[in-house]
């Protein structure tokens, strides 16, 4: 049976969505919800699902001989050009798919790698896409490629007789190495971009993708970054400055957002974007409250983060879209099941100030309280000191002044001891040790705050 020629993108095709399921769906009410939304953002039109339960998927089409039949009678009822799969498929399998069905066939992960090559606008997005398909298309060549005759060897061209095949596989393995080369250079320049900003505390938005991290970012920040009602809306890091209470400002960035069963070689793709997320002080995690499926989204996040090696660092959960759960049930539960969670509205402002306050409060968690004595002179580094922590009060003399303060202990550890001296204390002892600065300065001491 002959088979349409193959596009890289699925827009305006016909689509009938498929899921095969061993264990019980994410979402037994809908099963193919999210993968419908893919297929939308993809730009497809959804004409029929078809559901399946199984013990274990079949070796050669994946779904079982009967339900097959039943999906080809439904893609010629339909015309349909496209039979999505909301499982990852092998090659295999879609190879022998497409030629029982007579039509293009994708898996989940070719769904996800469509939408990201669509929306990647920056370079280094465009290079991180191409790399995770090329890497996904290694192996389904012989499905993609159909040029497989021998190249003809006439007088002058005598050689080994490679099959075409071969001859592409090597050009496609050459450009994965160029391509992980550059994508090399660009995330040891963003670890210096990052390490460069190190006396800043960084803040990074992680979530489920449309959890509405972009609408936090700029309800924070006051930023004008693309915020869309759609899937992957984001692919590029943002970072804006973030202005907290009784703090200052910190770096806010927003990253790309997750999913359930994200490809591995995706993520791996991606790493210098999320570099901002592995070097960040702290994690907002972003989780859609009004969505059904809510603690599932939860868990696939912390799934991803564990792949990074940033599961262990702070986290602050965010119950976004709080204002959309009429509900009182389920809002109970949620905060029952979530008790220190932050319950907020991006959308409508809901909550922002306590989000503050409470990512100020972690920030200042490991901070050092200290006394730093210097000459009163020193301009300079109560400036510094002012910027990098938090200035509590300072007491002048003649010659010298103290100034009590929480600094972070990497930011401490660059004040040059000929220039100042650093006592720990905590404020108890602070209260207690306003005497005079030293023996030979026995002058009145001014205090200010």
């Amino acid at each position: 049976m002959s088979l349409p020629e193959r596009t890289t993108g699925v827009e305006s095709e016909r689509t009938v969505l498929v899921g095969v399921y061993i264990n019980t769906p994410v979402n037994p009410k809908d099963p193919l919800l999210e993968l419908s939304g893919l297929a939308i953002t993809a730009g497809a039109h959804v004409v029929a699902e078809l559901v399946q339960r199984r013990h274990e998927p079949d070796q050669r089409t994946y779904i079982g001989r009967g339900k097959l039949k039943e999906l080809f009678s439904i893609v010629e009822h339909h015309d349909a050009d496209v039979v999505m799969f909301d499982n990852d498929l092998s090659p295999a399998q879609i190879r022998n798919l497409e030629h029982e069905l007579g039509c293009k066939v994708l898996d989940r992960s070719e769904v996800i790698l469509d939408i990201f090559a669509a929306r990647a606008r920056t370079y280094e997005a465009r290079l991180a896409v191409e790399l995770a398909q090329l890497e996904y298309s290694l192996p389904r060549l012989k499905r993609m490629w159909t040029h497989l005759s021998r190249l003809k060897m006439g007088i002058g061209m005598r050689g080994p007789g490679e099959k075409q095949l071969e001859v592409d596989r090597r050009l496609v393995e050459k450009r994965i190495h160029d391509l992980k080369q550059e994508l090399l250079v660009i995330h040891r320049r963003r670890e210096r971009q990052v390490a460069a900003r190190h006396e800043q505390r960084t803040v990074s938005l992680v979530g489920y993708t449309n959890a509405g991290k972009s609408t936090l970012l700029n309800a924070l920040t006051h930023a004008d970054v693309l915020a869309e009602d759609k899937l992957f809306a984001t692919l590029d890091t943002r970072t804006r400055r973030w202005k907290l209470p009784s703090w200052g400002p910190v770096l806010l960035s927003d990253t790309v957002g997750f999913i359930r069963d994200l490809p591995h070689h995706l993520i791996a793709s991606f790493k210098a974007t999320l570099e901002e997320t592995q070097q960040a002080d702290l994690l907002l995690h972003v989780a859609d409250a009004s969505s059904p499926f809510v603690e599932n989204q939860i868990k696939a996040v912390h799934s991803v983060l564990e792949e990074l090696c940033v599961d262990v660092k702070d986290t602050i959960l965010v119950l976004n879209k709080l204002d959309a759960v009429t509900d009182h049930i389920t809002r109970n539960r949620l905060c029952d099941r979530y008790p220190y969670a932050v319950g907020v509205s991006a959308q409508s402002g809901y909550g922002l100030e306590n989000l503050a306050v409470r990512t100020s409060d972690a920030l200042g968690r490991n901070f050092r309280n200290v006394e730093v004595e210097t000459d009163c002179g020193n301009g300079r580094l109560l400036a510094w000191l002012a910027k990098h922590g938090e200035v509590l009060s300072k007491r002048f003399g003649d010659e010298r002044m103290i100034i009590h303060c929480r600094i972070p202990p990497a930011v401490l550890g660059r004040i040059d001891p000929d220039e100042a001296t650093v006592r720990d204390c905590d404020n108890e002892v602070c209260e207690q040790s306003r005497s005079p600065l030293s023996s030979s300065t026995q002058s009145p001491v001014t205090e200010a705050t």
